[in-house]
């Protein structure tokens, strides 16, 4: 597998990579032999946004994705994200600029995916949503997944956008492959953890955006 975006693609017949759209060529992508297909990988705090036949694919613990697509326009992607620890009550308050910085923090990584896909010729009122991850991945933690689950479906709810799948929360990593063109999502269930990549890449996450600053606010097209 390539390890950044300048690497070497390994493809039947020397066939070029797919362009990225604006935006994206800092996403490592690389050709999937076992799907014959482009993919993009997304780490904790990344998104991806395509209207090529190629896949979307995250390790989820604790965090949550949300693969998004509009199917009649053919323009789809997926984010990969985290609310800091301090994250009050998500029923409670409105979206805007009342919120508290955690819940705005993930208000805004779903409005960077949602917003990119209407950008690139998307229509809000087609779009088809469906959710993953939130795993309780250690028992002894907070559990950080079920307040990125509760977040989500609110945002949803109040953005007026439906669910149309979901499989969260449950004590699994989730390795999690998204095909926009046709909205097919392939989960594979970790039921045990190797090592601990996803443990520290997530800890590693959550410590990062709980020391920088809350991006602007950010409103939906």
């Amino acid at each position: 597998m390539p390890d950044g975006p300048s690497a070497r693609f390994e493809t039947p017949g020397g066939r070029p990579p797919l362009a990225a759209l604006p935006g994206f060529q800092r996403i490592n992508r690389y050709w999937d032999p076992v799907h014959g297909i482009f993919a993009a990988k997304l780490l904790p705090g990344e998104y991806y946004v395509t209207h090529e036949d190629e896949s979307v694919v995250t390790v989820l613990g604790s965090c949550v994705s949300a693969c998004v697509r509009d199917p009649l326009m053919g323009i789809g992607g997926m984010n990969h994200f985290m609310l800091p620890a301090n994250q009050s009550d998500p029923s409670s308050g409105k979206w805007g600029g009342d919120l508290d910085a955690s819940t705005r923090y993930g208000s805004f990584a779903m409005e960077r995916l949602i917003n990119d896909i209407l950008k690139h010729g998307g229509i809000r009122r087609n779009l088809e949503v469906k959710l993953f991850g939130g795993g309780r991945i250690l028992a002894h933690m907070t559990d950080i997944g079920l307040r990125n689950i509760e977040f989500v479906r609110h945002y949803l709810l109040m953005e007026g956008l439906r669910i149309a799948a979901e499989d969260l929360g449950e004590i699994y990593p989730r390795k999690v492959y998204y095909f926009p063109a046709t909205g097919k999502v392939r989960v594979m269930k970790l039921r045990s953890l190797h090592n601990n990549t996803i443990v520290e890449r997530e800890s590693a996450y959550r410590q990062e955006i709980e020391r920088k600053p809350v991006a602007g606010d950010v409103e939906l097209f």
